[in-house]
């Protein structure tokens, strides 16, 4: 689940992170009566879940209230990357000297969590990767304590940081660690983090990425979630208690297990064709799974044949069959389905398919 940059700015804040001062606003009215109270020279920033704001025209600096509300109205127009923006922040703009980029995340090659920061802040991480790796510090953080003050301003000293500026970047480095745990985060990045000419540090944008699975430990975070900005598809996965993940192909995947399901994908790719999703039903046997199942495969325009590989430990064959059966009926469904059904109570879903099925399902016996 990913934050919005207010959101994720106010999360650092309560920790003690100096972030700007700011307000979100969802009207062109809103977005004026906040510059009218923070003053001086403001920046409006659109607010969706997608890089390239800037490049989109959806970053602009304002020195009035009214020049405020004309950004405003014209932001509030904008589809970045797919996303209408509905909401702006309205923040007071810092006076940038250096800036520099610093994340808390997890490193998937030693499973850990680890800092990343470079001198090289306000652009893609994975630019400066490409084209100046040299610049990029990593070091693994320990999971079983927090990062220590001298390991924190070490990180500081190779980024350049001298006195005062070190001493602040190695307080907020220990900080966003601190949000990394306490939010169950799989990622708490400031970009960029901004020293002024006065000698201030400042984290101007954050990103906050939360580990889904973590979130019945935090209710008030899972407030923040906005469904509108989220693919259809993985919202109603969720309800249903379905384990959903979007792709781009035409080859819709309903399948009981993730290994199972990564395997499935793996074939459909290697003979030429592109799933569409990630779906696991999961090992339960309710029929109702396999209905919404079918009905978020179905509502993808781009699915042109769906393929449900079961095998049947758990899960029970015949009431995988129940289910399609049930969604044909419920549903007006005039693609192609493969059915492989192996396992628990096979035969008796052979037979229910059999004489239930009418013709519109295809029946495989092995993958």
């Amino acid at each position: 689940m990913n934050l919005y940059e207010y959101q994720a700015r106010a999360l650092l804040a309560e920790s003690g992170i100096p972030v700007p001062r700011g307000e979100v606003a969802r009207t062109v009215r809103e977005a004026r009566a906040i510059a009218e109270r923070i003053g001086g020279l403001l920046v409006i920033k659109a607010q969706v879940h997608a890089g390239g704001r800037g490049k989109a025209g959806g970053v602009k600096l304002a020195h009035t209230a009214d020049e405020a509300a004309a950004h405003a109205t014209n932001i509030l127009r904008l589809t970045i990357k797919g996303l209408p923006v509905n909401q702006v922040l309205v923040s007071s703009a810092v006076d940038i000297a250096p800036e520099y980029y610093v994340s808390i995340l997890i490193d998937r090659t030693t499973k850990a969590p680890m800092i990343m920061a470079s001198s090289a802040g306000g652009m893609d991480i994975e630019d400066v990767a490409a084209t100046a790796p040299g610049k990029i510090v990593k070091v693994g953080l320990s999971a079983d304590r927090p990062m220590t003050k001298t390991e924190a301003a070490a990180v500081a000293a190779r980024l350049g940081f001298r006195g005062s500026a070190a001493s602040q970047a190695t307080d907020i480095f220990r900080k966003m660690e601190t949000v990394f745990w306490a939010s169950d985060a799989s990622l708490v990045e400031v970009n960029p983090l901004v020293l002024t000419p006065t000698g201030t540090l400042w984290a101007v944008d954050a990103k906050i990425s939360l580990d889904d699975t973590a979130l019945f430990r935090h209710d008030a975070l899972a407030q923040l979630r906005d469904e509108s900005a989220e693919d259809p598809r993985e919202v109603a996965a969720r309800h249903a208690d379905l384990s959903f993940v979007g792709l781009q192909g035409a080859i819709g995947c309903c399948v009981n297990g993730a290994g199972l399901a990564m395997a499935t994908m793996d074939l459909v790719k290697y003979f030429g064709g592109e799933p569409a999703n990630f779906l696991d039903i999961g090992g339960s046997s309710n029929p109702t799974k396999v209905v919404n199942a079918m009905r978020i495969l179905t509502s993808d325009p781009d699915v042109r044949a769906v393929l449900i590989n079961i095998f049947g430990g758990i899960t029970r064959c015949d009431d995988v069959a129940r289910g399609i059966l049930t969604a044909l009926d419920e549903i007006q469904i005039k693609l192609p389905i493969v059915i492989r059904l192996t396992g628990t109570r096979e035969a008796e879903a052979k037979e229910l398919l059999k004489q239930e099925g009418r013709g519109r399902l295809i029946w495989a016996s092995t993958m």
